[in-house]
């Protein structure tokens, strides 16, 4: 196992470099405590179409579905999170995926289904 630097400018710097099929690991936002329960994992990665709550910021407490994940940047966009631009036109407001919660799993992929429950072995 490589040793892992404590220094922030080195944590950054990874992040920063990382190629896309990691950085899809570190897509992961924490379940809402019900699915948690459910599934007994305490996160997951988010995918268009899950429901998700806003936890920071401006648009604290607002809760929906992910129309766009940005791996790059980490973000994801929410339904009814925009902000205005100077022209006048709305744009989708990226999220940081650590402000997120998923409350509501899209489960009509089998291998997402299979990968949930790898965990503890959830009941469905």
């Amino acid at each position: 196992m490589a040793k892992v630097s404590s220094k922030p400018r080195k944590q950054r710097r990874f992040l920063y470099n990382a190629p896309l099929h990691i950085l899809s690991k570190l897509m992961s936002a924490h379940l809402s405590p019900d699915l948690r329960e459910k599934y007994g994992r305490r996160s997951f990665p988010v995918r268009v179409g899950d429901r998700v709550k806003i936890l920071r910021g401006e648009f604290k407490g607002v809760e929906g579905k992910v129309t766009g994940v940005d791996r790059k940047r980490q973000r994801v966009m929410v339904e009814n999170v925009t902000i205005k631009k100077a022209d006048g036109t709305t744009v989708p407001k990226p999220i940081h995926i650590s402000n997120v919660m998923i409350t509501e799993l899209k489960l009509d992929d089998e291998y997402r289904k299979k990968a949930l429950m790898r965990g503890k072995g959830g009941e469905e």
